[in-house]
């Protein structure tokens, strides 16, 4: 694939990973991209880098746009230090030898703490900084948290250009560089997910930041992320979305999520989605062994209930489903209510251990949950139904 370009003498100089299965415990199943931009200008700009098992491609990219002599980029902005971004630029500040090196003061720290270069001509920026390339103008906003401390925007007001780091992105691998280029419904089920598991967590920090874009009066008619695509002609389909997301506004919807170790557990789980049903709530059916963390949380972003079941295994709760709880606890979900339950042979702990991490995540129970000793007997599983019908009821 080669550069491309997506504003006058603005390029996409990034690498598409189709590879990659699995982004920090984040199932990326189709892949993701490192995107990194170009700007030639009076002074030439490059806004960040990839990873470092993919700077051949942004190199070929970079010799591409500017004829083999890299030497000729002026500047390097780094609006995020992680390494899916930054793993690359030891190797380009060598190469490039720029005049400068843009950071937001965070990133600054970040760098010299990660690649122990005091001899890099940084600049640091901060919001409403900034930077003249010659027709071309960067303003500067921090975006503290979304999702690392050293985070920070990019915007080019003569373009209209948003570049937006790690916000408005999705883990994707396409041929497409642009957003309506691809099946709109796709596409926001992965600009979703990316929301439910990167930044579901600082969804007050989104609020204040769509806000904050509203009160600088920033035109925006493309936003450029650091993965997948590239939003143009109509960024607000994603920034409605972003508001909508971060609002975490809930559907009549619930998830039971579950692990069984003899399937008495699994048969619970059917008799809750029964009596979910039969109060007219839109169900999904969940289980651990089968369904990836991940994908479960793009679930969880709209649901309004959320209810967990797992046998007893050794005085305790099935592994999957101390991994998942453990994983949602850090996103911290706001507005869900729930319950728990599972089958047991001996004593049954399960279902207070899920109790307890429910309580500390602050979802509101709507009961204190129910186990049932070995196979459930039809009196058992119509309790499991009218669990499920109480559910529903206080949704």
């Amino acid at each position: 694939m080669g550069a491309v370009p997506i504003k006058e003498n603005v390029y996409w100089v990034g690498a598409v990973d189709w590879n990659v299965r699995d982004f920090h415990g984040y199932s990326t199943w189709k892949g993701t991209t490192y995107n990194a931009y170009l700007v030639t200008d009076d002074k030439i700009t490059l806004f960040d880098t990839v990873k470092e098992s993919h700077r051949g491609e942004l190199i070929h990219h970079l010799h591409e746009v500017l004829g083999g002599d890299l030497t000729r980029i002026d500047y390097i902005v780094v609006n995020h230090v992680e390494m899916d971004h930054s793993g690359s630029l030891a190797e380009m500040v060598a190469r490039i030898k720029p005049e400068k090196v843009f950071c937001s003061p965070m990133g600054h720290k970040a760098l010299l703490e990660h690649f122990h270069h005091q001899d890099w001509p940084y600049e640091v920026v901060k919001t409403g900084d900034t930077l003249k390339l010659g027709k071309k103008t960067v303003r500067f906003l921090e975006t503290k948290m979304l999702h690392w401390p050293d985070s920070m925007f990019s915007y080019i007001p003569e373009d209209k250009l948003l570049i937006s780091s790690d916000a408005f992105g999705q883990h994707w691998a396409t041929s497409e560089r642009f957003a309506d280029q691809v099946a709109a419904p796709e596409l926001m089920t992965h600009a979703a997910k990316y929301y439910a598991n990167i930044l579901l967590l600082y969804s007050p920090l989104v609020q204040k930041l769509l806000a904050t874009v509203q009160e600088m009066g920033l035109v925006i008619d493309m936003i450029a992320p650091d993965h997948g695509l590239i939003w143009r002609g109509n960024p607000g389909v994603i920034l409605e979305a972003y508001d909508r997301w971060s609002r975490q506004e809930a559907a009549r919807k619930a998830l039971v999520i579950y692990d069984t170790m003899w399937h008495s557990t699994e048969k619970m789980a059917k008799a809750i989605v029964s009596g979910l049903t039969a109060e007219g709530v839109s169900v999904q059916l969940l289980n651990l062994r089968v369904s990836h963390r991940s994908d479960i949380l793009t679930e969880v972003l709209d649901a309004r209930g959320l209810v967990f079941g797992s046998p007893t295994l050794n005085n305790n709760m099935m592994p999957r489903m101390a991994d998942f709880l453990t994983y949602l606890k850090g996103l911290r979900p706001k507005g869900k209510i729930g319950t728990a339950f599972g089958s047991y042979g001996w004593s049954g702990e399960a279902v207070k251990h899920i109790t307890a991490a429910m309580e500390e995540m602050g979802i509101e129970l709507v009961d204190p949950g129910q186990k049932l000793k070995y196979v459930p007997d039809h009196d058992g599983l119509r309790g499991c139904v009218e669990l499920g019908r109480k559910v529903a009821k206080a949704m």
